[in-house]
């Protein structure tokens, strides 16, 4: 069984965060104080929790957070961690918020997951709880 979710977005680049990083007396770090639109990049990191193994997979887009992104990540924690661990598996649990890109109310999701079980060479379906 595996736990998705979409984290907070991030900018990339030399931009002010929240946080404490301990610096020599006299030597701040130059920072970016704002982020106008079009002029920073922002990373969406996606999260795939394995709660029988106790580890996390996350993917990084820049674009944007859907559906498609969604099961492209699990897809890709399927592929590099999933299918070698869980070889014998038939099934995927798979638990969500239910908001944003993964909402029970969104007709994409729901399609990609389909389609990821259809494409699955091993023959694992993902379930929904």
């Amino acid at each position: 069984m595996i736990s998705v979710d979409s984290k907070k977005k991030a900018l990339i680049g030399d931009y002010k965060n929240a946080g404490h990083e301990w610096r020599p007396a006299g030597q701040p770090l130059r920072v970016r104080t704002h982020d106008f639109p079009g002029q920073a990049a922002k990373a969406i990191p996606y999260g795939s929790y394995d709660m029988a193994a106790n580890t996390g997979w996350v993917s990084i887009g820049t674009d944007h957070d859907t559906a498609a992104f969604a099961v492209a990540s699990i897809r890709r924690w399927w592929q590099a961690r999933g299918r070698h661990d869980y070889a014998r598996a038939r099934r995927l649990p798979i638990t969500a918020d239910g908001g944003g890109s993964n909402g029970y109310r969104t007709r994409s999701w729901k399609t990609q997951l389909a389609d990821l079980a259809a494409r699955s060479s091993t023959g694992c379906s993902p379930t929904s709880p």
